[in-house]
C-alpha cells in the first residue's frame, strides 16, 4: 500500500552567527519531489542538517518541520522518520550486500531473508546477497543504497547530491530509478542539488538559493 505521509517546513530561517543562509517556507505532499538548488556554500547541505536532527551547534535555526502534521523539530534523529541517500552509498564493509539490506528492515519484520531476495529482484540484482559490497560497481552500490533506504520505510526522503559521483552514463538511469521508487513509494522528498538535470528529472518544483 501507498504511504500517504506530507512533509511541511514552515518560516524556516538557518544563520550562521548574524549571516542569515537560507530561509525556506514548503509543503511536499506524498510522492513529490522538491528540489532545492544553490552553488556550494548556499546552505542546501546545511538544511538537509537541520532537517534530519544532526545541524552542527555553529548554526542557528528556527522555524517547524513538520512530518504529517506532527512537529518533529525536537526529536532526535533516530526518531524523524527521514531516510537519507548521500552522495556516496555509505555501505557497510563488514556486512555483505543482504546484510546490508536486513540492517535497513525493521526488527519486526519476518522472514527478512525473503524480503531482502524480493529487494535484490527488484533492483536488478538478483543472486547479488553474498557479495562483498566492494565488489559493485558504483551504480550497483548506489541501487543498494536505494533499497535498503526503501526498505527502512522512512516517512520522508532528503537527498543530498545522490548522483555526483555516477558517471554521466549512469545518472540519468538512476535518477530514473530514484524518483520513480520515491513516488511509488508516496513518499514526500527533497533534493538539494547544484545540477539543473537532477532538477530536471526530478520533475518537482525549484527552489533556487543565492550565496
Amino acid at each position: 500500500m501507498t504511504a500517504t505521509h506530507r512533509l511541511e517546513l514552515r518560516d524556516i530561517c538557518i544563520q550562521l552567527g548574524d549571516q542569515v543562509l537560507l530561509e525556506l517556507e514548503a509543503e511536499i505532499g506524498p510522492g513529490e519531489v522538491l528540489t532545492v538548488m544553490g552553488p556550494s556554500g548556499s546552505g542546501k547541505s546545511t538544511l538537509l542538517a537541520y532537517l534530519a536532527g544532526f545541524l552542527a551547534p555553529e548554526f542557528q535555526a528556527r522555524g517547524q518541520v513538520l512530518l504529517d502534521g506532527q512537529d518533529i523539530g525536537a526529536l532526535p534523529a533516530e526518531k524523524r522518520g527521514m531516510g537519507l541517500l548521500f552522495q556516496d552509498p555509505l555501505l557497510f564493509p563488514h556486512l555483505s550486500v543482504a546484510g546490508n539490506l536486513g540492517f535497513g528492515l525493521p526488527r519486526s519484520v519476518d522472514d527478512k531473508a525473503a524480503r531482502v531476495e524480493q529487494a535484490l529482484e527488484n533492483i536488478g540484482l538478483a543472486g547479488f546477497a553474498d557479495r562483498d559490497p566492494a565488489t559493485l560497481s558504483g551504480g550497483q552500490k548506489a541501487r543498494v543504497a536505494l533499497m535498503r533506504l526503501l526498505l527502512s520505510a522512512p516517512c520522508a526522503v532528503l537527498l543530498d547530491e545522490p548522483f555526483s559521483k555516477l558517471d554521466t552514463r549512469l545518472r540519468h538511469e538512476m535518477r530514473q530509478l530514484v524518483f520513480g521508487r520515491l513516488r511509488d513509494a508516496g513518499l514526500p522528498s527533497l533534493l538539494v542539488t547544484h545540477d539543473r538535470e537532477d532538477a530536471e528529472d526530478a520533475g518537482g518544483r525549484v527552489i533556487e538559493l543565492a550565496h
